[in-house]
C-alpha cells in the first residue's frame, strides 16, 4: 500500500523483530496491525546489515541466523494477516478529533488507528552516503541507495559499491537481472560472509561480472539520468565507467528522524516510557525495543519482545474500552491458522 488512506487497530512504526513480534502479541487479543518502515523489508538491522550473523540469546535457539529469526517471525504472525508499508518513512502524528491516531508517511500514506507502537529499532535508518559533490542531482535519477525493487535493474548497467553482506548478496541477485554488473570495493578483503564471497569471486572468474578491489567511485556524470561515474583505482589511477544505475551499499546510519519532533520524551536519541506497559508520556503511544529508554535499559532484542507483549495489554484496553480481558495461555487456548 503506497498511498491513501487505511484504519487498523494498533500502527507499529517500525518492522524488525520487536515490531514483529507485537503482531504476535496483539493477534493473541485480536488487534490488528499495520507496520511501517523505511526499509524496503521487513526485518530492520537483521535483515538489510546483517542477515548472515547468528544470534545466540533467543531462548530456545542456541543459536539462530538473524535472517532466519526475522523470516520466523513472519511465519508466526502469519495467521493474524497484518498489513505492511515498506518504503515508507512515519513523518507525522496527530490526534483526529475521533481520538485516533493519523501517522502520515512520505508516500502520500495516512494511516489511522487508536494506538501506535513505535519500534523503530535504534532510529529512522539513513544510508551513509558515498562524499561525493553532486550525488543529490542523480538520487532517484539512477542513483539508489536500496534495492528496494530489482526488476528496475532488468537489462540495465549496475554498478555496486560496499563490501559487506549487502553489497555482496546484491551482487549475487543482480548478476542474473542486469546486463553488465561491476561490484566496486576500496579493499580487498570482503567483511561479508565466507560463501557469499567465494560466490562472488566465482562470478568474476567466469566473467559474469566485474570486480574491481582497491578502488572507490569519485565522481559522476550525466545530463538528466546518471550516465557514468569516474574509478579512482589505487595502482591504475582513473578511469570511468559507463552506467546506468549506482547502488552504494555503505551501510545504514540510525537516526530518531521525525520521531523526535512528535513531542515525545526524548533522552539522549531514545524515546522515554514507563516500565508498567512501556507507554509513552503521550496517551495512546508505546515504545518498544531499542528505540525506548528507562532506569535499567537493556537493548536486547529479547527485553523488546517482553516490551510488546506487556504494550499489548494495555493496547487492548484502549482499543476496547468496554471489553474485559483475560489472561489465557496459548497452550490452552491455541492460535487460529497455526497447526496444533
Amino acid at each position: 500500500m503506497h498511498q491513501g488512506q487505511a484504519e487498523t487497530d494498533i500502527i507499529i512504526i517500525g518492522a524488525g523483530p520487536v515490531g514483529l513480534f507485537a503482531v504476535f502479541e496483539a493477534g493473541l487479543l485480536k488487534l490488528r496491525c499495520h507496520l511501517i518502515d523505511v526499509l524496503p523489508q521487513a526485518g530492520g538491522q537483521l535483515t538489510e546489515i546483517y542477515p548472515k550473523k547468528p544470534i545466540y540469546d533467543i531462548p530456545g535457539y542456541p543459536s539462530v541466523l538473524a535472517g532466519d529469526l526475522v523470516q520466523n517471525l513472519l511465519q508466526q504472525i502469519a495467521p493474524f494477516k497484518p498489513e505492511f508499508s515498506l518504503g515508507h518513512r512515519a513523518e507525522s502524528v496527530e490526534r483526529c478529533e475521533d481520538g485516533r491516531w493519523k501517522v502520515s508517511t512520505d508516500r502520500g500514506l495516512e494511516l489511522l488507528a487508536p494506538v501506535i507502537f513505535i519500534a523503530g529499532g535504534l532510529g529512522c535508518f539513513e544510508p551513509r552516503k558515498p562524499p561525493l559533490d553532486n550525488i543529490g542531482l542523480y538520487e532517484d535519477k539512477g542513483i539508489e541507495y536500496f534495492v528496494r525493487d530489482p526488476e528496475i535493474f532488468r537489462n540495465k548497467r549496475v554498478v555496486i559499491a560496499g563490501g559487506g553482506d549487502s553489497a555482496l548478496d546484491w551482487t549475487i541477485y543482480l548478476a542474473e537481472v542486469a546486463s553488465e554488473l561491476v561490484l566496486i570495493h576500496r579493499r580487498t578483503e570482503f567483511r561479508g560472509a565466507l560463501d557469499s564471497v567465494e560466490k562472488v569471486q566465482h562470478l568474476a572468474e567466469s566473467g559474469r561480472i566485474r570486480l574491481i578491489t582497491n578502488a572507490q567511485v569519485t565522481g559522476l556524470h550525466g545530463e538528466n539520468h546518471l550516465e557514468g561515474l569516474d574509478v579512482l583505482h589505487d595502482t591504475d589511477g582513473s578511469f570511468r565507467i559507463d552506467t546506468d544505475y549506482f547502488v552504494p551499499l555503505f551501510g545504514l546510519t540510525p537516526k530518531l528522524g521525525p520521531i523526535g519532533d512528535w513531542g515525545l520524551g526524548v533522552d539522549s536519541n531514545a524515546v522515554k516510557v514507563n516500565t508498567f506497559d512501556y507507554a509513552t508520556d503521550v496517551p495512546g503511544i508505546f515504545a518498544i525495543g531499542d528505540i525506548n529508554t528507562y532506569p535499567g535499559k537493556l537493548k536486547l532484542i529479547l527485553c523488546g519482545f517482553h516490551e510488546a507483549t506487556l504494550a499489548c495489554q494495555s493496547a487492548f484496553k484502549i482499543v476496547h474500552p468496554d471489553k474485559k480481558l483475560s489472561f489465557k495461555y496459548t497452550t490452552v487456548t491455541g492460535i487460529e491458522g497455526m497447526p496444533s
